[in-house]
């Protein structure tokens, strides 16, 4: 917890928020993320939660279900629920440090603006908070069918469930128990288990051995994959955003900031061995600077359009002009080794947080002279602004012109065709802060794919087409048939490319 200097003992109420880390929801922890900064400067307390993470913060599976207590333990979202805990602390406590329980912010970047987005939606979190901020987010839940099946071995019909489901995680944990010869055999050994002979083992399971079933994503970050988020309809709704924003009683409709950083993708692909070699196994080069750039725009514009530009749209629609969107386009990173990281790195994911936060040591990502040494005036400046628009939005419910009244003036997401839309930050050699009615849809990001001339490769324009569209009704198996003339894209499979 983060107040100004006595804060306790001066009897006033001060603007709580509330603030939610990211890291894929299985790794991170609240301490890096100091909020003095803000608290001192804009009369606001800030609070760092911290959460469960991985299997022992989303987990379901028909044994442990059956046998829960109540239907909390039965929904797998613990998570969430220490989440929505820590609010109901907040609510308890926050006036000993001169907090206002009537007044929270939820805010939160990655997983941590997904998990702002599931509280936004669940019945649970109701009453706890009265503003919320989406820092690269989105909402992306996870139906229970996918969280509990098996991918592989499934009956017809059904739908295979999520690669590391708890079923799958069964499997495996038999399977290293030597208790299955192979896969296929504990995949049956785990359907044949009494509900009972699979909370014993679950139960029985060391933390580091059950983490250990789900490896590592990939990109270096330590990040792991599994479902998370699940649809069980008491913590979270199972329905689609579109029900649930169809109207402003479905959820906890508060005023909310949305936004994404324009270069997201590049964070995880600045290191990439697909992406980068290294001269004299040290020096990182990207290999191809233009395949590097166009892959890095398609995704990040993908992340904008499912993590904003929907969801402004459907708030908007529900609960008129208290919906505001932003787009973080600062890029003037500087140079490692050779190595341009205004380039490489650009805006990517998760740089914003030490705009917010005001601290560019703890908070932001630790890659070296990650700063131009002759350009950090002018990052510090466009950290003020961007920290008094976030204070004012905890303190009014509007980002405004910020607490001085003397920023840009921040307008709310406006449906109407052209109209504005958004603020962008950056400093003021790439155009300054400013309005913009750049908008992102389905629609916009395939004509500009079908209308790019630049890709050398086949195989990447199919690639990026899967990735933009596959599980949308966006994607139409004629049109990649064909795409790009000849043979399209007729030779790699959709259902055999890895998404984002």
């Amino acid at each position: 917890v983060y107040a100004p200097a006595g804060a306790s003992a001066d009897g006033r109420q001060r603007p709580v928020m509330y603030w939610i880390h990211g890291g894929g929801n299985s790794i991170g922890h609240a301490g890096p993320y100091d909020g003095g900064v803000l608290a001192e400067r804009h009369d606001v307390v800030v609070v760092a939660a911290n959460y469960r993470l991985g299997p022992f913060g989303w987990f379901s599976h028909p044994a442990l279900r059956t046998a829960a207590a109540n239907v909390e333990d039965a929904s797998g979202n613990y998570g969430t629920l220490d989440l929505v805990r820590g609010l109901e602390w907040v609510r308890e406590n926050i006036a000993a440090f001169g907090g206002d329980a009537g007044n929270v912010t939820i805010f939160g970047e990655s997983a941590g603006g997904m998990n702002v987005m599931t509280l936004v939606v669940s019945p649970r979190a109701a009453g706890l908070f009265h503003r919320a901020i989406v820092q690269s987010g989105g909402l992306n839940l996870t139906p229970l069918a996918a969280a509990e099946e098996f991918a592989e071995g499934i009956p017809e019909g059904m739908a295979p469930g999520h690669a590391k489901s708890s079923a799958e995680a069964l499997a495996e944990l038999l399977l290293r128990r030597g208790m299955a010869v192979d896969k296929p055999a504990a995949r049956r050994l785990a359907g044949d288990m009494a509900a009972e002979e699979v909370r014993a083992l679950l139960y029985e399971t060391d933390a580091v051995a059950l983490v250990s079933l789900y490896g590592e994503a990939g990109g270096g970050l330590g990040m792991f994959r599994f479902p998370a988020l699940l649809a069980d309809g008491t913590v979270l709704p199972d329905a689609p955003p579109e029900e649930i924003f169809a109207s402003a009683g479905n959820y906890n409709a508060v005023p909310t900031m949305l936004g994404t950083n324009r270069d997201e993708m590049k964070l995880f692909m600045a290191l990439s061995p697909e992406w980068v070699e290294r001269r004299f196994w040290l020096f990182p080069r990207l290999k191809d600077p233009d395949a590097y750039n166009r892959a890095a725009r398609y995704a990040s514009d993908s992340w904008k359009e499912r993590g904003v530009d929907r969801l402004a749209r459907l708030l908007s629609a529900a609960q008129g002009d208290t919906v505001f969107a932003y787009r973080f386009d600062w890029d003037e990173e500087g140079t490692v080794a050779g190595y341009d990281l205004s380039q490489a790195m650009g805006a990517a994911h998760g740089l914003e947080i030490g705009f917010v936060f005001g601290d560019f040591e703890g908070t932001a990502l630790a890659l070296g002279d990650l700063y131009d040494e002759d350009r950090i005036p002018q990052r510090d400046a466009l950290s003020r602004s961007m920290m008094s628009y976030w204070a004012e939005f905890a303190h009014s419910g509007s980002p405004g012109r910020g607490r001085d009244g003397g920023e840009v003036a921040w307008q709310p997401w406006n449906n109407a065709p052209n109209a504005e839309k958004m603020i962008v930050f950056d400093t003021p050699r790439d155009g300054g802060i400013r309005m913009s009615p750049e908008e992102v849809t389905l629609a916009s990001l395939k004509a500009q794919l079908l209308a790019d001339a630049t890709f050398a490769d086949q195989a990447e324009r199919c690639l990026t087409y899967v990735r933009l569209f596959r599980g949308t009704a966006a994607f139409q198996p004629a049109e990649y048939a064909g795409l790009g003339g000849g043979e399209g894209c007729s030779s790699h499979p959709a259902d055999q490319v890895d998404l984002f």
